[in-house]
């Protein structure tokens, strides 16, 4: 325990030296200023949180929205419940009504959450397991959840679930062997809203998931949008100290020598759910542009 405590330090330690490093490179430089984005808890010390909505696709949508604090866990299932009249416009819960949450514990990063009865009046169990699932990881310090229903394991889901259930299913593969699970993500416009939707595929390619990330997002997926347009390439890309920097050619750029934050989210909120780091940092033609930190 003490050294993976040490680790995780000594890993913080690196990643705020690396950061700190480029913001002095960028600010004595003539090239594009590194940008970052203070957050609202950042100024007022008001949380968001995020949780898993429908849109009308029937497909899983992250979404910010603000809880009160205490009760987190509490007040996360009563905002997925079907009697919540709070969600966003275009935006469906999903959860039983009168569904509630009966108990909890967690033990180092396993939360046990046990639910009343009404949790299983429904026809798509397994949508319901996996937008609680997700929406209950993005809590701090929880990696599992387990789910019990008046105090007994839920059939087909008595495992303990994270994030390798997948969510928004696609599976293009043609044969069983050498299958990868990739996860991208797209942009739904919702009401003139951007909201980030997670599509994990399945598929036959033995390419690293980087490269496998960006090509996916330049092409479009049903009704979901990336802004990636065809011309980008991925020039070559590094990891360092929990740091993933990506290179690009020009294109990543747009006629003001920009780059909008739709692309950046969905290249790094890809990256985040397939590799162990704590920053993407962003590069055209090896000059610095922009990070996006993990949980911002």
């Amino acid at each position: 325990m003490q050294k993976k405590i040490l680790k995780k330090l000594f890993n913080t330690t690196i990643t705020v030296f690396i950061i700190l490093t480029v913001l002095t490179i960028n600010k004595t430089s003539n090239n594009n200023v590194l940008r970052t984005n203070l957050e609202i808890e950042n100024i007022t010390n008001i949380s968001t949180d995020k949780v898993y909505l429908l849109n009308k696709d029937n497909l899983l949508v992250k979404t910010n929205i603000f809880l009160a604090k205490g009760k987190k866990i509490e007040n996360i299932i009563k905002y997925l419940t079907k009697s919540n009249n709070k969600t966003p416009s275009g935006l469906i819960p999903y959860l039983p009504e009168n569904t509630k949450l009966l108990n909890y514990s967690k033990e180092d990063s396993t939360l046990t959450i046990n639910l009343s009865k009404e949790f299983n009046n429904t026809n798509n169990l397994n949508l319901q397991v996996t937008g609680l699932v997700y929406s209950l990881l993005e809590l701090d310090d929880v990696s599992n959840i387990k789910i019990q229903v008046e105090g007994k394991p839920l059939p087909k889901y008595n495992e303990t679930l994270n994030k390798n259930i997948g969510i928004n299913r696609e599976y293009l593969f043609n044969n069983r062997y050498g299958i990868k699970k990739v996860v991208v993500y797209y942009i739904d416009k919702i009401n003139d809203k951007s909201y980030y939707v997670p599509v994990t595929k399945y598929l036959n390619d033995e390419r690293e998931k980087v490269e496998i990330i960006v090509d996916e997002l330049k092409t479009t997926n049903n009704h979901l949008i990336s802004y990636l347009n065809d011309n980008v390439e991925l020039l070559n890309y590094r990891e360092e100290a929990n740091v993933l920097f990506l290179n690009f050619n020009k294109f990543l750029l747009d006629g003001d020598k920009n780059v909008s934050k739709d692309i950046l989210n969905t290249i790094a909120y890809s990256i985040f759910d397939n590799y162990d780091v704590n920053v993407v940092y962003f590069e055209t033609d090896s000059k610095k542009i922009d990070l996006v930190m993990k949980n911002s």
